[in-house]
């Protein structure tokens, strides 16, 4: 029995041979890329102490357990990772063959958000409550198949040597397919997941090879959409008030620009090395709100100092490092295309994450990949490292 990826699974007659030789040339340990599993897991983990001490003494979130957030992170990260191994045994090239499925339920599960069981959480009306303690966001699991459903339509004729690059009518197509997601991920409206389906979809297409009058094209439509979602009011009042106190920080420093006005004092008096994990003044006086999910960097910015906020950094950068490489050593458009979306996704969300803590980027209300508390969105950042490992291990051994 083998998996998506074509390798051993069951252990028994001539296949045990794979799995004695581990790391033989062709095992899918040597395959395996190492660095991006490690980072990942390094970042995950020190996410739960930044969770941890964000949120033990939250009594009124954390139902008198100071390590409730702790245990359910560390569960988050537990089924990511299962989720991550599923998606290496299946195969990129399995999931391909899914995608109209894939697809099709993810929209599906974005509509529900639309209809009474959909429920606010912290401002979004983004999520469904399933019960006990647990809720889904839809939009996180909508950025993978946006990459799997747009890489699927614009590399097929590519890979079957049909075309050199992509045509006008299949970038129509797959951008047809973004659109109806993004479109309803709007209406919620959840701004700060359609910022990141937009860059998605650049990097999709920055990727695939396809003509720049469409890059150039969409930048000036995007432009063009942002100012008719302002002037028709499509965004709630809040949203507003955030880019209004991004433009102009000292416009209500007790209101709108609470949070950030908190967050750069915390990272401010962090210095060099910190004042300790659960030290941290701003964050044991919880100044900050929503220190555990959007402002989980402030902690590591007071506790750890500059020293831990740039590892958080540094293996950040490990990861999108090898996931670039990861893009270029395949040789099938199909894997350079899902790599390259992974790659826009992780880096403008860290990004727009890091920033809105500095005070740089207006608050968007995006979790930091791997480290911010959210179960919806740390299954779906392992399920991309699962693809990007997919691409790895099924590139030819000399690259």
């Amino acid at each position: 029995m083998t998996g998506g990826n074509g390798f051993s699974v069951s252990g028994y007659g001539p296949e045990r041979a794979s799995w004695t030789r581990v790391f033989a040339r062709d095992s899918l340990a040597r395959r395996l890329d190492w660095p991006i599993l490690f980072a990942a897991i390094a970042l995950s983990l020190i996410g739960a102490a930044l969770v941890y001490s964000a949120t033990r003494n939250r009594t009124e979130l954390n139902q008198g357990d100071p390590y409730y957030f702790l245990f359910r992170h560390l569960l988050n990260t537990g089924i990511g990772f299962g989720l991550m191994i599923g998606t290496v045994w299946l195969g990129h090239r399995t999931l391909r063959t899914a995608v109209p499925i894939l697809y099709g339920l993810s929209v599906f599960l974005v509509l529900l958000v639309l209809t009474p069981l959909g429920a606010t959480i912290n401002g979004a009306h983004a999520w469904i409550v399933i019960g006990g303690g647990f809720s889904l966001q839809p939009s996180e699991f909508v950025k993978i198949t946006i990459i799997l459903g747009m890489a699927m339509l614009l590399a097929a004729r590519v890979d079957a040597g049909d075309k050199p690059h992509p045509d006008h009518r299949t970038v129509v197509q797959a951008l047809g397919l973004a659109v109806v997601p993004i479109l309803i991920v709007l209406l919620m409206p959840d701004l700060g997941s359609v910022m990141v389906m937009v860059i998605i979809v650049l990097g999709v297409l920055l990727a695939s090879g396809a003509s720049n009058r469409w890059i150039f094209g969409l930048i000036g439509a995007g432009a063009l959409g942002a100012v008719a979602v302002w002037q028709l009011k499509i965004l709630d009042d809040y949203q507003i008030a955030r880019f209004a106190a991004f433009a102009n920080p000292a416009l209500d420093p007790a209101g709108v620009g609470y949070n950030t006005n908190q967050a750069r004092i915390a990272i401010g008096s962090g210095g060099l090395f910190g004042t300790g994990l659960g030290k941290g003044s701003q964050t044991t006086g919880q100044f900050v709100p929503e220190q555990q999910t959007d402002f989980v960097f402030t902690v590591a910015g007071e506790e750890l100092g500059f020293v831990g906020a740039g590892l958080i950094l540094v293996l950040l950068g490990v990861v999108l490092w090898r996931a670039c490489r990861i893009a270029r050593e395949t040789t099938e458009l199909y894997g350079t295309i899902v790599a390259a979306g992974i790659i826009a996704w992780f880096a403008f969300q860290a990004f727009e994450n890091v920033g809105m803590t500095l005070g740089i980027m207006p608050v968007a209300g995006l979790p930091l990949p791997f480290v911010s508390y959210g179960g919806s969105s740390m299954f779906a950042v392992w399920v991309a490292v699962g693809l990007l490992q997919s691409i790895r291990v099924q590139r030819p051994m000399s690259a």
